[in-house]
């Protein structure tokens, strides 16, 4: 089945040939980012462009946690160089999902007093969506430092790539300080919020070490055409490092083990996808 789940892999600079489209359609939306910067002055229309982009901006975060797991490309500049573009988008920058998400979350949502994402209070009750949010984005950055001190190969390019980042991104702010905020700084905290929000229906409430009864799942095909089969959430817990166009596939292997109660939409099923 190992093998099954792996065939389709690409033979040229991607590592799976159907990371082609997403990250040509999410460099496309980086390309207008800055053509917006060095072209347009009129604060309205940065201020629109800003608000309509918070969804889509949020739903990259999905595909820069999918690179985090298996890095889209076969060469490690281009990996870099594509992590900088989903940190402008996503406020996530190189190796922050791989420590607080892969090397964290993955390895400890069973177990909520060492959970990065975890939903459970010090009380031991269960945070509200607000609280969790906000505790999730604001102390991403300090838990992925924690984590990455115990793994220093994948520390030391968190460090390097953050600084660079961030440095860039306060040249752009420095440069033009109103198109740099309304279309980098802001958006990048955005994001970090909306992808806390909407992790908060991934485990909230689910207290199990089973693994199969730990994740809600979604399988909206409208919801998981955009965010890479995300909603296949038990079978990305399962195996992690399985490719995302793989797991529906996974899925079906372990569908009769998962609970009929952890099959449900998301809020953001509800609200904008209607299914």
């Amino acid at each position: 089945m190992e093998a099954s789940l792996h065939a389709e892999k690409g033979t040229g600079i991607f590592r799976y040939k159907e990371d082609r489209w997403p990250v040509i359609i999410i460099l496309l939306l980086s390309l207008l980012d800055f053509v917006l910067y060095f072209t347009v002055e009129n604060v309205s229309i940065l201020i629109s462009y800003y608000l309509l982009m918070i969804i889509p901006k949020g739903v990259i975060s999905a595909w820069n946690h999918h690179h985090q797991h298996l890095f889209t490309f076969r060469n490690n500049a281009l990996n870099r160089t594509l992590e900088f573009f989903y940190a402008l988008h996503t406020g996530v920058t190189t190796h922050l999902w791989r420590l607080h998400h892969v090397l964290g979350h993955h390895l400890n949502f069973l177990d909520q007093e060492k959970d990065e994402s975890r939903w459970k209070r010090k009380n031991g009750t269960k945070m509200g969506a607000i609280e969790y949010t906000l505790n999730v984005a604001f102390t991403a950055y300090p838990r992925g430092y924690v984590v990455g001190k115990k793994h220093p190969k994948q520390f030391k390019p968190f460090i390097t790539y953050t600084a660079i980042t961030f440095f860039l991104v306060a040249l752009l702010v420095w440069f033009k300080p109103v198109a740099g905020f309304l279309l980098f700084l802001l958006p990048m905290i955005t994001s970090l919020i909306f992808t806390a929000f909407v992790t908060y229906e991934h485990h909230a409430g689910l207290e199990s070490e089973n693994e199969f009864e730990a994740s809600f799942n979604n399988l909206n095909p409208l919801f998981n055409y955009f965010t890479g089969n995300l909603g296949y959430h038990t079978a990305h817990h399962h195996k992690m490092g399985v490719h995302w166009s793989k797991l529906p596939n996974l899925h079906n292997t372990i569908a009769d083990k998962i609970p009929d109660a952890l099959f449900r939409k998301s809020i953001i099923t509800r609200v904008l996808l209607r299914g």
